[in-house]
Parts: C-alpha cells; structure tokens; sequence
C-alpha cells in the first residue's frame, strides 16, 4: 500500500522565500501523486528489510527512506525552472509479506514511468531491485531489451529455492527473462563465493572488479548500446567502509565515493536509462550519520543527471 509522504521530512534552511536560485530541495519538492507530468522526478519510498532478514543481514535499511528524504531536502536545487520532484509516498512491507511489496513497488513505478516521470526509489534492503525490475519491465513490455546496471560489491545471484531475499533478485530476474542482461560495477573478490562466481559466468553477467575500474566507460558504454532500456541500481554496500559504515555488509576495499558518482552520471544522463533506486542505508548502523548523507549526496548526483 502506497502511503503519503510526510512533509514534515521536508525541511531545511531557508535563505529566500522568493528567489528560486536560493532554493533547496525542501522548497521545491511536491508532496502526493502527481498527473502525468514531464521532465519529474518522481521519489518513492520502499519501506522494507524483509529480503535482509531472510537473507541473514544485519537490519536497519527499512529506515532509510525517510532518513535520505531528510537529508536530501537540506541540498540545493541547482535544476531550471519547469522540472519537478514529487514525492508520492512510501510502500511498506508488512507482516513479512516481501513478495507483495514487491509487486506494489513495480505497480508504483510502472505507474510513474507511464505518467512520463522518473522513478527515483529510496530503498530498502537491495530486495528493492526486484520491486524496480517488476515495474520497468511492465511498462516496457516483454520483448524489449533490458539492461540492469547494478554497483555493487555482491552478485546477489543466489538460489531463491526456499525463498526470495536481498541476495536472490538478479537470479530470478536472468533466471525467468531471456531478454534481460545483467552488468556489475564494483565486485568484490573475496566478497563472493566460487559458486557465485561460477554462477554468473554461466548466467554470462558482465561485472567489473572494484580494483580493475579502468575499463569502466567502455565497458558501460558497450553494455548500454546492446539495449533497449536501462535501470540502475545502487547497493550502498560497495561503498568502502570509511566513508559508508551504516551497511548491512561493510566492504573495506570498496569503491570510493566519486568513482559510484561517476558511474551514476554517467548512466543517469544516457537517454535509455530509465529509472534508478539506492538501496542497504542502515540509519541505525551509521556513525553521525554519514551514510545517509552519502546517500543523499548520490540520490541529488541521479536527479541532476536525468534532469539537469
């Protein structure tokens, strides 16, 4: 169930009541569904761990979306006039029921992008991704091409034999959609089992690792070229751990924070993309609050590069 946002979330400093050019997000963003509506943004929160708890994870990241709206609303709106950002509210997962939030996330989103806006979604465990797939593939249809660009330091290609969880989704997604392909940025060595490894050269993943990055722009490129549509998905915990603590799964060697910025501008900015969702903040792991406002800091890098 789609829930309103809370204004009160929405708040920051004010340096002008007037001049748009003094304007932060908190000024601007408009609270409840929107008509169809060009040139939107369209924020929706997944209110949802259940895939971290089943996948034995540390919880938390159910927090996330109202922690990120908070510190997002506090930054600069740097965009021209006549470009929007609507909030339309949280789903939340209840009594355990995953797969049903799931598919409320896809109804939301495919909702969103048939109302010509751009799904931004504040996850959530990264079980959000499975939700994002479900709506982009309903609004574009079973036969077009899709690619999913995930950052990452996981595969998340794990069996779903006895149930769904956060590291499953891309399994089932290659699994059961032949016209879906699957790109990694940011893997880690020893942050994946053989198995998983295995799995994915068998499942022909294209994945970069989170220390061999230099091929990054021709290999996203290519990737992008050889589809129809594209999504893009943010697991916080390929973020190195100095500066992203309040993860599920800290990575020591993971990626610095300007090189997932680059990524996200770079993909956010390709006319295919059509969607993008951040997902594993922990508010209740973080350290003063550093995570959630990294993650605010990569969710306005997003919006900049589809509206900017």
């Amino acid at each position: 169930m789609l829930k309103k946002s809370n204004r009160e979330l929405w708040t920051g400093r004010t340096d002008h009541l007037d001049n748009r050019e003094s304007f932060r997000y908190h000024q601007v963003v408009e609270i409840g569904v929107s008509p169809p509506s060009p040139n939107t943004c369209a924020i929706i929160g997944f209110q949802c761990e259940e895939g971290v708890r089943r996948n034995n994870g540390r919880l938390g990241a159910a927090q996330a979306p109202d922690a990120l709206r908070g510190e997002l609303a506090k930054l600069p709106w740097r965009i021209a006039e006549g470009k929007r950002l609507v909030d339309i509210g949280n789903i939340e997962c209840q009594d355990n029921q995953l797969e049903q939030a799931q598919q409320q996330l896809g109804d939301a989103v495919a909702e969103a992008l048939t109302k010509d806006m751009i799904p931004i979604i504040l996850g959530g465990g990264h079980e959000t991704a499975y939700g994002h797939y479900l709506g982009v593939r309903k609004f574009i249809g079973k036969d077009a091409s899709l690619g999913i660009i995930n950052i990452d330091a996981h595969f998340d290609l794990r069996s779903y034999d006895e149930q769904p969880s956060s590291g499953t989704m891309f399994k089932q997604i290659l699994n059961n959609d032949e016209n879906t392909n699957y790109f990694v940025a940011g893997i880690q060595r020893h942050g994946n089992t053989q198995e998983l490894f295995n799995r994915a050269d068998e499942l022909g993943v294209t994945y970069l690792y989170e220390d061999e990055m230099d091929s990054l722009t021709k290999e996203l490129n290519r990737f992008i070229n050889q589809h129809d549509f594209i999504f893009l998905t943010l697991c916080t915990d390929v973020l190195n751990a100095a500066f992203a603590p309040g993860v599920s799964a800290p990575s020591p060697f993971g990626l610095d924070p300007a090189v997932v910025r680059s990524i996200i501008r770079k993909v956010t900015v390709h006319d295919k993309t059509l969607s993008f969702d951040i997902s594993e903040v922990n508010p209740i792991l973080d350290e003063n609050n550093r995570t959630v406002k990294l993650g605010a800091y990569l969710v306005n890098e997003a919006i900049v590069g589809f509206l900017g």
